[in-house]
């Protein structure tokens, strides 16, 4: 009886071998740096506020698919997953500069929209649901390759060393290689840019 009790509490994402890192309560394992713009809300992490990013510290991750399920509330909705930070970062900028940002903005361009890795490397299709439909992205991180999928559609694939772009702004991420294990974390963006989270997993 309490063997069938304990399956029936366990979600299909546990039975698929993902581990969940947000519990759909609170913000228990994870932190804020920058400006404190995120809240939960109704079992989901919002955001909100100005630059910040709320990192998952318990742990960081290697050869790891991450899966992200959020939804924006507008075309403008500017957020991001960042990955590959070699440390806890101090400041909102860290991970832009020390890690990468895999995009979450249906507005951009293809190397600044959702799925393209900020500024490195461009999306080759634009997968993403409308306004209000919730969307899952998953981050696969292999050794130094990462590669990015959009519901079920690959759009990203990098590999470090490959040619990118030169930089040509100081928010664009610094240049060069990064780490193969790292810490994970949601970026908030502005005021203005409401994206809500219902689900942050991975599967090592």
């Amino acid at each position: 009886m309490r063997t069938l009790l304990l399956l029936a509490l366990l979600t299909p994402a546990a039975f698929a071998g993902w581990k969940p890192l947000f519990n759909g309560k609170d913000m228990t394992g994870w932190k804020q740096v920058g400006w404190p713009g995120f809240t939960t809300e109704d079992g989901m992490l919002k955001t909100g506020g100005g630059m910040g990013l709320l990192y998952y510290e318990p742990a960081s991750f290697s050869d790891t698919t991450v899966r992200i399920v959020f939804k924006t509330t507008g075309e403008r909705g500017n957020s991001g997953v960042v990955i590959r930070m070699p440390d806890k970062p101090k400041d909102a900028w860290y991970g832009v500069h020390n890690g990468y940002e895999v995009q979450i903005d249906s507005s951009g361009d293809d190397w600044h929209c959702t799925g393209a890795i900020y500024s490195i490397s461009k999306v080759s299709a634009r997968n993403q649901k409308p306004t209000g439909e919730w969307n899952t992205l998953e981050i696969e991180l292999k050794g130094d390759v990462t590669r990015v999928k959009l519901n079920g559609k690959l759009v990203n694939e990098y590999k470090e060393g490959q040619a990118v772009p030169e930089r040509k702004q100081w928010y664009e991420p610094i240049r060069g290689p990064r780490a193969n294990k790292g810490y994970i974390g949601l970026q908030n963006h502005d005021a203005n840019s409401i994206v809500y989270f219902k689900e942050v997993s991975v599967k090592e």
